[in-house]
């Protein structure tokens, strides 16, 4: 899965965290037991038996050494009754907070601080979408979320708020009354939006393309944006394009590495100069720098939303799916293992959720990876099938340039009122509510309007019309996706899951699927707008009717495969199909190292089993490093000092494993390298993070040596060349490593570089330490990296810290499901200091991984404790 790595910004002022850091040192020095119990408090009940009022039948909830959960019911209705249940127990804090950002409530727990986050989501009108989606969905599905709803409500009913969560304790410190409210089945959906906002794709492109133009022409902008190098690398479809309204995996050419490695690779030198001019993207009388102050106030407005996902440049996630003539069983396995940003608890919640007698009535039978605050299992596998998630990088947002004269806006020569509503805002320790006016236009809702600063951005000089950023997107248009992920969870075979996946609107995700009859298969589902102009790389104008939506890719002509003869299916967030195919689905993909490699690996083996999936998933092999890494060697860095680098990449494997020295050298030198080749390019805002974009460009610009982009412009009388830049790059790591760690570069670690902090979403980022260290953990020392199939990223522009991660990996074995494997980030509990908080977390960062039962007999032999829930009669 793929999202824009957006830091949380904290929405707890300093004054107010420092008070209650004091509170909490006392509280944690001179009344320990006191604390303790403060602690300990919200850790919930794992055994016994506890009535629940709704209830049909007794459920049990069986969990194992890590607290995972597998339960146990008649009724669909009571399954789902009890995961809310459980979701409560574990995550409720999380559950709570989620709510209150994707309804834009932010500042009734956090003040004034986060009332700007508040704007943006009430502006875009998540909730409000979310209100109108369930009245879209099946029967059964509102069934599930109520009843989910009701399991959530009768854990929190009679608890205060500090016996649901150490944060509730803390918050109350500085005098807070907070009480949460019941929880609904709009919540639920509303998360979908959040998940929708993270994987959204390009937007931020579009905005860091516009900010390029401060210094760039827009011809040198779109060569920092190469396209996909189908010569090189593998789309996830080989073959197939649209024959009479439905995709034919047969027909079409192969379009692949195989069949064009040995045609001229025309995207080298030429291709990066990006010397022409061009017209201002359609834009007219307008250009890009004329609206520069909006976007950079457009992407202010996007910077202050949380990252409840969240992954950028270099990230992504990797799923892929041998048949059984690759494996050692004769059955298929299926790997995946999402990468995000890392939070303490991580976002995902693993669990299992089984009727006992699979029927029409109560027909799930399910494991896997959960949301919690969500009912259902997102990715995993049932009896039958099993199913893994990648982000598709499908452009399912445009930004529209608007121009704006008070309460109208220009349309096709037609000035047109714009759409208005009031949004209030409830901000603790105030005494009167905020108050903004939303805007839209038949493209969407004005993001511009939310930054204060931007009221007189673009105005002319005694014109009176100025510009607006308007913003379209899928995820405001009502949805099915929870239907999608019930009749997912549900699904017997490809034909089910592939009618139950048509509903998958948004967010666009690659599903790869096998089942244990043998079959593997992918399917690309989604809400994919059709543009009558443009392609979606940059901000378009909004008078101009000709830009626009003209619906969306039809189901049955998106992408597909069942049974490639390749025997496997990989997806990275590369592109999903070649030229062959008749319609964008986007322009961002990733450029294919992670996807190539991962390929190279299975075909390396003639029979896998779940082992080697999961020592695939470890792989630290930098197959970015097999393209600059002989240009590095060729340069004359002389003896001694600066040479010492240089040495160790001599002998470099090319594996960035945490006790790598060469590793941490490469990747200084590569920070240092794109710092020397573009910082003089390009506006800070938009400096190379140093992901998969960068090693496409990088790789073509090799090629180019004299090209202006390797030029200082700030060393106006000399004109460096590439080997000028390299060298210079070189000796900036080697003073960086001694700097860093040591003057002996046998002591160098990638790991000690590369490190990875887990840090609670909303207390955990304060920059307070006595408040942050009850909930953050870390640092943890990785390997990896960005691009790498191991893909622990980092952002160049910034440092060596880890900014997103695996965030579970799973294998699952279609022969025996009980030999499956998997782990979590963290824990399946959101409660600090409980067993289960981080035991996963020292496992996932030695690269192992836990069994994963699940048979009745075997879930039963591994449980720890029992918990019934039986129907409250009298409730």
């Amino acid at each position: 899965m793929r999202a824009l790595a957006l830091r949380l910004r904290p929405v707890l002022t300093r004054p107010f965290l420092i008070g209650v850091a004091v509170v909490v040192a006392i509280a944690l020095v001179a009344v320990a037991a006191l604390a303790v119990t403060t602690v300990r408090r919200p850790f919930p009940e794992r055994a016994g038996n506890v009535q629940l009022a709704g209830l049909r039948a007794d459920v049990e909830v069986l969990r194992d050494e890590q607290g995972i959960p597998q339960v146990y019911a008649d009724s669909a209705e009571d399954l789902f009754m009890a995961q809310g249940y459980v979701h409560a127990q574990d995550r409720f804090f999380e559950m709570d907070f989620r709510r209150h950002v994707t309804a834009g409530r932010l500042a009734e727990l956090f003040g004034e601080s986060a009332l700007e986050t508040d704007k943006v989501v009430r502006t875009m009108g998540w909730r409000r979408v979310a209100e109108k989606e369930l009245d879209e969905l099946l029967p059964a599905t509102r069934r599930y979320l109520e009843a989910y709803a009701h399991g959530v409500n009768d854990y929190i009913a009679d608890r205060e708020p500090g016996a649901l969560s150490l944060e509730y304790s803390v918050l109350s410190l500085t005098g807070s009354d907070y009480e949460p409210e019941p929880w609904t089945p709009v919540d639920s959906l509303a998360w979908l939006k959040a998940m929708a906002w993270d994987l959204r794709s390009n937007m931020s492109d579009e905005i860091d393309r516009v900010l390029a133009t401060e210094k760039l022409s827009e011809s040198q902008v779109d060569a920092l944006y190469p396209g996909f190098p189908f010569r090189r690398h593998d789309p996830i479809v080989t073959k197939g394009t649209v024959v009479d309204g439905a995709f034919d995996q047969s027909a079409g050419q192969r379009r692949n590495a195989d069949t064009d490695r040995a045609s001229a690779d025309p995207d080298s030198a030429d291709a990066i100069k990006g010397a022409d001019e061009r017209d201002s993207v359609g834009l007219g009388a307008a250009s890009l720098r004329d609206v520069i102050g909006s976007m950079r106030g457009v992407a202010g407005v996007a910077a202050g939303l949380p990252t409840l996902l969240g992954f950028g440049d270099g990230t992504g996630s990797n799923s892929w799916a041998v048949s059984g003539d690759r494996s050692a069983t004769g059955k298929p396995l299926l790997a995946n293992d999402p990468h995000l940003a890392p939070s303490a608890p991580g976002v995902w919640h693993q669990m299992g959720l089984h009727c006992r007698t699979v029927s029409e009535e109560c027909p799930f039978d399910v494991a896997g990876f959960t949301f919690s605050g969500m009912p259902g299992v997102v990715i995993g596998h049932n009896g039958d099938i099993a199913w893994g998630l990648t982000t598709m990088y499908a452009d399912v947002t445009d930004l529209y340039v608007e121009r704006i004269v008070g309460d109208r806006y220009l349309h096709d020569g037609v000035w047109k009122p714009l759409t208005q509503r009031t949004e209030n805002f409830e901000v603790a320790g105030e005494d009167e509510p905020e108050t903004i006016t939303v805007r839209e236009t038949l493209h969407g809702p004005v993001l511009s309007d939310v930054d204060d600063t931007l009221a007189e951005v673009g105005e002319t000089e005694g014109g009176g019309s100025g510009y607006g950023i308007a913003l379209q997107w899928t995820a405001l248009v009502p949805g099915r996706t929870m239907d999608a992920v019930f009749g997912i969870d549900k699904a017997d075979d490809w034909e089910s899951f592939r009618r139950a996946a048509r509903h998958f609107d948004v967010p666009s995700q690659n599903l790869v699927y096998a089942d244990r009859d043998g079959n593997i298969a992918y399917q690309a589902p989604g809400k994919i707008p059709i543009r009558t102009r443009g392609d979606g790389t940059w901000p378009v104008p909004g008078w101009d009717a000709s830009y626009g939506w003209d619906g969306f890719i039809p189901y049955a002509e998106l992408p597909r495969v069942l049974n490639p003869p390749e025997g496997y299916v990989v997806t990275a967030n590369q592109r999903v199909v070649g030229r062959q195919y008749p319609y964008l689905i986007g322009t961002e993909q990733a450029a294919g190292y992670r996807s190539q490699r991962i390929v190279e690996l299975i075909t390396a083996e003639s029979k896998l089993d779940v082992d080697d999936m999961a020592r695939m998933q470890n792989d630290t092999y930098n197959t970015q490093a097999t393209t600059l890494l002989p240009s590095l060697l060729e340069i004359d860095l002389g003896s001694g000092y600066y040479a010492d680098g240089q040495k160790l990449l001599a002998d470099w494997d090319l594996r960035q494993d945490a006790d790598s020295g060469a590793a941490a050298y490469f990747a200084s030198v590569w920070r240092n390298l794109l710092a020397r080749t573009f910082h003089d390019d390009l506006p800070q805002d938009v400096w190379p993070s140093g992901g998969e974009r960068w090693f496409e460009v990088v790789r073509r610009l090799l090629n180019a040596p004299n090209s202006m982009w390797w030029d200082d412009r700030t060393t106006k009388s000399v004109r460096e060349t590439r080997d000028d830049i390299l060298r210079t790059a070189m000796r900036d790591a080697r003073d960086d490593m001694t700097s860093r760690q040591s003057l002996d570069p046998t002591r160098w670690t990638w790991g000690r570089l590369h490190t990875l902090t887990l840090e609670n979403a909303t207390l955990g980022t304060s920059g307070v330490g006595p408040v942050e260290g009850l909930f953050n953990r870390g640092p943890y020392e990785l390997g990896g990296g960005s691009g790498i199939v191991d893909a622990t990223a980092w952002d160049a522009a910034k440092g060596y810290e880890v900014t997103a991660v695996p965030s579970m990996r799973m294998v699952v074995d279609l022969d025996d499901l009980d030999r499956s494997r998997w782990i979590n980030l963290t824990g399946v509990s959101g409660h600090a200091y409980h067993r289960n908080y981080v035991d996963q977390t020292e496992l996932w960062a030695e690269g192992r991984t836990l069994p994963w039962v699940f048979t009745a007999k075997k879930v039963e032999d591994a449980a720890e404790d029992t918990l019934t829930l039986t129907p409250d009669l009298e409730g």
